[in-house]
Parts: C-alpha cells; sequence; structure tokens
C-alpha cells in the first residue's frame, strides 16, 4: 500500500503525506486485529449446523424409542413363558430409559445450540467451581442415562445366563417381583452415581465447544475427587459391559453344545415344547449379544477417553496440542455414545425371531433361484456342446 501511494504522483495531495500512510496502515492493522479477535471467539461457539444435527438425532431417537416400546408392549402382553416375560420387562425398561434418556439431555443441549451455547467466560467460571444448575442437571443427567443401560445390559446377559445354564434355579429364583426390584435398585444406583458431585465428590463442568456438560475431565485444576469420580464412572461401565460380554458368551456356548447334542429321535408333544423353549432362548441370547457389541463400540470410546484425559490432566502432562486433541476425542465419544440410545431398539427390532425368519426365507428363496438359473444353464450348455458333437453336425 505504501509503495503504491509513492508512485501515484497524480493521486491527491494527502496520498503523499507519510503520516497519513502511518495513520491508514495502523487503523487497518486495528480492524484486522478486531476480526481474528472476533473469528477466536465465535470459533468457541457452536457451529450453525449444531441445532440441525441435533434436532434431527433427537427425532430419530424418539421414533425408534417409540416403535420399540409398542412392539415390546404388545408381545408383553401375549407372553405366557416366564423367562421371555422377564426378558421382556428388562427390555421394556432398556428402551423406557434410553427414551427418557434422548429427550431430557437432548433438549437442554438443544437449547445450548439454539442460544449459541455459553461464553468461555461462563465456562472457565463453572470449571472454577461456580455451580451452574442447568449445567449439573445436564452432566447428572447424562452421568445417569449412561450408566443406567450398562447396568441394564449387565443384569439382562446375567439372567439369561442363569436362565439358560440353570433353569431350574432361575425358574425358582427370577420372579416379576424380583425383576421389578432388581430394576429400581439399577435406577437408585446411577442415581446415586450422577448425584456424587453434590456431595464434594467429582463436578461437572462445560465441555469443549461450550455446548454440553459432563464430568470435568480436563481441566487445571484437576483434583483427586475428579479422578476418584471419573475412575468409578468408567470402571462401572467397562465393568458392565465385560460382564456381559462373559454370561453372553456362555450362553451362546451353552445353546451350542446343546443343539450339537441333540440327537433326531420321534417328534412328541414334549420334544415340540423343548424346541420352542429353545428357539426362544436363541433370539433373546441373539438381541443380549447385538445389544452388548452396540453397547461397547457406542460407550468403550468416552469411558477409555475420559480415563485417560483425567489421569493425565491430573499429572499435569498435557500441553495446548494435546488439550485439543483429546477434547477433540472426548467430543466424538459422547456423540458416538449418544448413537446407543438410537441403536438400542432397533437391535430388538431387527433381531426378533419374525424378522430373522423373513430374512432367512428371502435369502434361502433367492439362492435357490439364483441356484436353479446356474442349473439351467449348465444343462442348456451341455445340451449344445452335445449336439455340436454328434456326427450329423460334424457332416
Amino acid at each position: 500500500m505504501l509503495a503504491m501511494n509513492h508512485y501515484n504522483l497524480s493521486g491527491p495531495p494527502g496520498a503523499l503525506d507519510p503520516l497519513s500512510n502511518l495513520s491508514q496502515w495502523d487503523t487497518e492493522m486495528v480492524e484486522m486485529e478486531s476480526l481474528a479477535h472476533q473469528g477466536n471467539l465465535t470459533s468457541d461457539r457452536p457451529m450453525s449446523g449444531g441445532p440441525i444435527a441435533a434436532a434431527l438425532s433427537m427425532t430419530l431417537g424418539v421414533i425408534s424409542n417409540i416403535v420399540a416400546l409398542f412392539i415390546l408392549a404388545n408381545a408383553y402382553s401375549h407372553q405366557r413363558r416366564r423367562s421371555k416375560a422377564t426378558f421382556l420387562l428388562f427390555a421394556s425398561s432398556l428402551v423406557l430409559t434410553d427414551f427418557f434418556g434422548h429427550i431430557i439431555p437432548g433438549a437442554l443441549v438443544l437449547r445450548l445450540y439454539l442460544s449459541g451455547g455459553v461464553f468461555p467466560e461462563a465456562a472457565a467460571a463453572s470449571s472454577n467451581g461456580s455451580t451452574d444448575p442447568m449445567c449439573q442437571f445436564l452432566g447428572g443427567s447424562m452421568v445417569f442415562f449412561g450408566l443406567c443401560p450398562l447396568f441394564l445390559g449387565c443384569a439382562m446377559a446375567a439372567e439369561r445366563c442363569l436362565g439358560v445354564t440353570q433353569p431350574l434355579l432361575h425358574s425358582s429364583l427370577v420372579t416379576t417381583t424380583r425383576t421389578k426390584l432388581s430394576l429400581s435398585g439399577i435406577w437408585l444406583v446411577a442415581l446415586c452415581v450422577a448425584l456424587l458431585p453434590c456431595f464434594q465428590l467429582g463436578s461437572y463442568t462445560y465441555q469443549h465447544p461450550n455446548s454440553w456438560c459432563f464430568i470435568k475431565v480436563l481441566a487445571n485444576d484437576t483434583q483427586e475427587a475428579d479422578v476418584a469420580f471419573v475412575t468409578l464412572f468408567s470402571g462401572l461401565g467397562l465393568t458392565s459391559l465385560g460382564v456381559a460380554l462373559v454370561c453372553n458368551t456362555i450362553s451362546g456356548l451353552t445353546l451350542v453344545l446343546a443343539r450339537l447334542r441333540r440327537r433326531p429321535s420321534g417328534y412328541s408333544s414334549s420334544h415340540s415344547h423343548r424346541s420352542v423353549a429353545k428357539s426362544h432362548d436363541i433370539e433373546m441370547v441373539v438381541q443380549l449379544v447385538g445389544i452388548m457389541v452396540t453397547s461397547c463400540i457406542c460407550w468403550s470410546p468416552l469411558l477409555i477417553f475420559g480415563l485417560m484425559s483425567v489421569m493425565r490432566s491430573y499429572r499435569g502432562s498435557i500441553d495446548k496440542a494435546d488439550m485439543a486433541t483429546y477434547e477433540t476425542l472426548n467430543l466424538m465419544g459422547v456423540r458416538l455414545a449418544s448413537w446407543n440410545q438410537i441403536l438400542d431398539p432397533w437391535v430388538y427390532i431387527l433381531l426378533r425371531r419374525a424378522v430373522l425368519r423373513k430374512i432367512y426365507l428371502i435369502t434361502k428363496r433367492q439362492a435357490d433361484l439364483n441356484g436353479s438359473v446356474l442349473r439351467r444353464w449348465e444343462g442348456n450348455s451341455f445340451q449344445s456342446k452335445s449336439s455340436e458333437n454328434s456326427p450329423v453336425n460334424r457332416i
């Protein structure tokens, strides 16, 4: 700019004044710094696409859970087997928990998105111990509705493992009343863990990009109570996934061995009744395996990243570059965990025995059709070769 004004001899008189050039340069520099400062402020706010994605995710989760609840209520009303009724009661509680876990935190996060999130000053005040009622409620809701599905999946796997391996003991121990007491105990334990910050054990703070609240895992003032709270949360979640994995593995192996040991014999009413019972057990175990795989994929990253983040933050071994990386990992982890509440209902909907039978029949019909076409093509090819090799065709 200075060079252009120096060689512009035909310009106005003020263009050759060095003081005027210097003042114009300083003004433009101040404007550029102001724009950069505004860009830094707005970069900490949620992106404009956030509300649309949050609204679509929330709508999909609500529809999925309502459809699953309708199917479960219809199946529970027509179910006569007690073991199947117990499983349906657990599954209905899981879907109902996922429904409210999608509605309550989702509405609060959507409200934060629509309001543009909180300013960095408010987020810093929250991380320094200032009480924000909405942040405390949102963080507690995410912990409560995060632990409940993991606990319920573990309880369902343990109940099915007992039913498959020890059916007589299962019939004497597992009743509807005890199942309801177990559900109440699961919800109570998850609620107690979520309320621990009210007793100064851990805390909830705004997380990057200041549009959601969770356990404080990344801060310069991480305390031993924060480490204990994150360790408890991640330990309970990972332990539930591990127990569910062991129980589902035992149930699956038991059903496979029972299938291999079965000898073909004359059909009777008792044999038919055992076959129906085994088919129900297989259906329930397949659904539990689907729920367990979904929970492992959706929740393991957040549980592991949170534990790694709080450990390194407590030791003070996180620099600015690592801080940005861990913030991104935790954000991706919580977004992946939110999909667990969307996928759980579809696991039950798609892995039902009626749906699997239809998929099997369609696949078998398609395979038979392809096989018949292949056999017809091979037969025509063989006939054409035979006719070419005949003496008449040679002449």
